[in-house]
């Protein structure tokens, strides 16, 4: 009755004192009870894989990591555009048993508080559990753990006679000769390794505006790399874009990966190369491909990945015997999975990216057919108070540049979103935005959609290969939203924030879409890229890329 104690709760931390001891003893009371007012659809369903999620989540947490945390998260699909984020977390102080009593008792309460809806909150004085429909925590690299202390040096027994000082003379010497020597010559061999290392690692280097520092944990020798691409054969090989030579590889210890290799000939060079090392050691989430490491040695420059086993998709979405793989379920998550991709980049993420090449080859598709945005070494950070940047190098892929980037050098997150319209509209179509040939008139993909759209025979734009496997709805909303994202005014086009909430929410009501920017590149090329038509903005260019849409249009004639 004479215990004092308070606790205070944020989204990140908890504070607590109390007037008695309450370590290494789980504790309920006081409860706190927070809910998401939003209700999901399935409820049951939903539920269900809350509970499954919880209590492996719960499992893992009384366990703790290498460093005595006991956290931990975990992502899972909903439907094909929701995925459940959860979370639980003990104090440290508290044993396996006592932790995971405390979770599965806050679990418990989740059907009570939280039955149906899109996220909710149990707290209890030693642990709490969390889940939401979007992403509430940051996806950090886990930290490796401290060293450890180094072993104690057993100095030699003392000399007890006073006798025998000459000979303790004598030991002394003939023990310390040998140590001292060792010193300098152990001294000696780590200077040499040091100067190699910093050598070695001060050939890659890390933007940090105008600072450059090192990675040394994320490089590879080329031996190790060459090994395991099997001198990087060409049965191992996988492919080739603009970087280079893609190879399959195998490490020492098992794992696979997919190894880039610099070509000579390529248009990207060591500014890309060092770009997209900075970025993606920064990053981490689930629909990004994963860095694993890098190798710079002499002229070789190699970037190591995970293994995406599916390859990229425009492998599946642009080859007739293919195409039907992509069911309709497939491509709403494939939509999805790359819209969080973008919004991580320019909300969630520590930084705000512009990805600026965003395109169905940069989609790669693992095992399960969950998307990966690649291919970063186009990619701009801006300042977190920056909404937009200019350049004079316009760098990309056209048929998915925005018309305010292509023609002037402006970009900002509106970029990235122009680029994800065209890719949605791709998807829907199977058809490739660029060498675009639908009829005898000269139109792009973006023109023809715009065309059915005002026509209302929207439905007559879905791939072929999907035959009647479709929702009506989910179509016509998803083609709605490639629509808002493509228009010319980027004012007018939509976050990626709210393109997700679009995508996963059908209460919310989409506006009448404008008139899309629309270009007529005058080349044959698909894989012409910008940076080989347009290096300088202040000096004359041989083709210039123009909208067709010089005027606002409001009224439409009909036909």
């Amino acid at each position: 009755p004479n215990r004092k104690t308070a606790l205070v709760y944020y989204d990140e931390c908890t504070v607590r004192y109390s007037n008695s001891s309450f370590f290494s003893e789980w504790e309920q009371e006081p409860v706190l009870e927070l809910l998401n007012t939003g209700n999901v659809s399935q409820p049951e369903r939903f539920m269900q894989l809350l509970g499954n999620t919880m209590n492996e989540i719960a499992t893992r947490a009384a366990k703790g990591d290498q460093l005595g945390k006991k956290y931990a998260t975990q992502e899972v699909n909903f439907t094909a555009f929701q995925t459940l984020y959860t979370l639980a977390q003990c104090t440290p102080d508290l044993s396996v048993s006592d932790c995971q009593t405390c979770l599965t008792t806050a679990i418990t309460y989740l059907p009570n508080c939280c039955l149906g809806k899109q996220g909710g909150r149990v707290v209890f004085a030693s642990c709490n559990v969390r889940y939401e429909l979007y992403p509430f925590y940051r996806f950090t690299a886990q930290q490796l753990p401290p060293p450890p202390p180094p072993k104690p040096v057993h100095s030699p027994p003392a000399l007890e006679s006073k006798g025998k000082n000459k000979n303790s003379s004598t030991t002394i010497i003939a023990i310390a000769l040998p140590v001292v020597v060792s010193v300098v010559i152990f001294a000696g061999a780590l200077i040499c390794i040091l100067t190699r290392k910093s050598k070695k690692y001060d050939a890659v280097e890390q933007e940090n505006g105008n600072e450059i520092t090192t990675m040394e944990s994320l490089q590879f020798d080329f031996s190790t790399i060459e090994a395991a691409t099997n001198k990087f054969s060409v049965d191992n090989k996988l492919g080739e874009g603009g970087f280079g030579p893609v190879y399959k590889g195998k490490l020492p210890n098992g794992q696979q990966i997919a190894v880039k290799r610099l070509a000579v000939s390529s248009s990207q060079g060591l500014e890309e190369y060092k770009n997209e090392v900075a970025l993606l050691a920064k990053l981490q989430h689930r629909n990004l491909v994963r860095l694993l490491g890098f190798c710079l040695e002499g002229a070789e420059k190699l970037l190591v990945y995970e293994f995406v086993p599916n390859k990229s998709l425009n492998y599946f979405l642009f080859d007739l015997e293919k195409q039907g793989e992509l069911t309709w379920t497939k491509r709403c998550m494939i939509i999805g999975g790359i819209a969080r991709g973008i919004l991580y980049l320019h909300e969630d993420s520590r930084l705000k990216i512009i990805h600026r090449d965003l395109k169905i080859s940069n989609i790669l598709l693992d095992k399960d057919m969950n998307p990966k945005i690649s291919d970063f070494g186009m990619a701009r950070i801006l300042g977190v108070d920056q909404s937009k940047a200019k350049t004079s190098r316009v760098v990309g892929t056209y048929g998915y540049m925005p018309p305010e980037y292509a023609m002037h050098g402006h970009f900002s997150i509106k970029s990235d979103v122009y680029s994800f319209g065209v890719i949605i509209l791709e998807i829907i179509t199977g058809k490739k935005s660029s060498n675009f040939q639908q009829s005898d008139e000269d139109e792009d993909l973006l023109t023809h959609v715009w065309k059915h759209w005002n026509n209302g025979t929207p439905l007559e734009l879905l791939d072929p290969s999907l035959g009647n496997s479709y929702s009506r709805i989910e179509v016509i909303r998803c083609i709605h939203i490639g629509l808002l994202c493509v228009q010319e005014d980027p004012s007018q086009r939509p976050t990626m924030e709210n393109i997700v909430l679009m995508l996963n929410s059908y209460t919310v009501t989409l506006v009448a879409p404008q008139r899309p920017a629309t270009f007529l590149i005058p080349t044959t090329d698909s894989n012409f890229t910008a940076n080989e038509l347009v290096s300088d903005q202040s000096g004359p260019s041989k083709s210039t890329p123009w909208s067709v849409n010089q005027v606002s249009i409001s009224d439409m004639d009909p036909r």
